[in-house]
């Protein structure tokens, strides 16, 4: 299993980063995790257009599914070869109403659905993607949003979404060997846990879960990612890195 960050800004974009998007590879099949701001032309630095095997989305804030608007002009609008077959995409309940919405003059109500697959995710639920076990479980933030744990021949990827503390993070990150995990927030400054985790509590989750790699990301343009990486290694005694656009995690 192969993990790409294509893009890892928090919020909006940063000069560095587009917003959250993950492209996880195993036998030839490509997933895509979340689609923010500005991913959709740095996805194309490592996977073509029409190259996706499914998407799956965590929530419906626009920097982790806003470009999925610009691929839906892409895959609705291909002249050559015509129109794309849909592709699944699995999502928060409304996600196509969302995204409809947010396009605000596809050509019908059912447009979206004519080149993407809607499914709902739900609380608890295993799905498989391909060669991929896909398990979700809700997470701690403002809107419906889901971390994802993904297991392919032994070996497990945990992303945590947004989110703030939760017991549902310990689960999904269990034993993983390597955790994608947000750290938005910078402890001592900000204290929203209804919202997102700073650097030391992804660090402690990381040690509560006993994974084997910690890589920090969602770290908006306004928080200093080097305080967030001291912070998260001293509480967490394994391997933690900052994610970084372009880089590739071999699992």
């Amino acid at each position: 299993m192969k993990l790409t960050v294509v893009g890892c800004s928090g919020s909006f974009p940063s000069a560095e980063s587009a917003c959250s998007s993950y492209l996880v590879e195993a036998d030839g099949y490509r997933l895509l995790i979340d689609m923010g701001n500005g991913a959709l032309g740095e996805l194309q630095r490592h996977c073509g257009l029409y190259d996706l095997d499914a998407i799956v989305l965590s929530h419906l804030h626009a920097d982790h599914c806003i470009d999925m608007c610009a691929y839906f002009v892409a895959r609705y609008y291909r002249f050559e070869g015509g129109r794309c077959e849909a592709i699944p995409v699995h999502g928060p309940k409304g996600t196509e109403q969302r995204l409809t919405t947010a396009y605000a003059d596809t050509p019908s109500d059912t447009s979206m659905s004519e080149v993407f697959d809607f499914h709902d995710l739900a609380p608890a639920s295993t799905i498989r993607l391909g060669p991929l076990t896909v398990h979700a479980d809700l997470v701690r933030h403002p809107v419906e949003t889901y971390g994802f744990r993904i297991e392919h021949n032994g070996r497990t990827l945990a992303y945590s979404g947004d989110t703030g503390p939760c017991d549902a993070l310990t689960g999904l990150a269990r034993h993983a060997d390597l955790f994608l995990c947000e750290a938005s927030f910078t402890d001592g400054k900000e204290d929203l846990p209804e919202l997102h985790l700073n650097g030391r509590e992804a660090g402690e989750f990381a040690r509560k879960a006993g994974v084997e790699r910690l890589v920090l990301t969602h770290i908006p343009p306004w928080t200093d990612p080097r305080v967030n990486l001291r912070d998260a290694r001293a509480a967490f005694g394994g391997p933690v890195e900052l994610a970084h656009p372009g880089t590739v995690y071999e699992l």
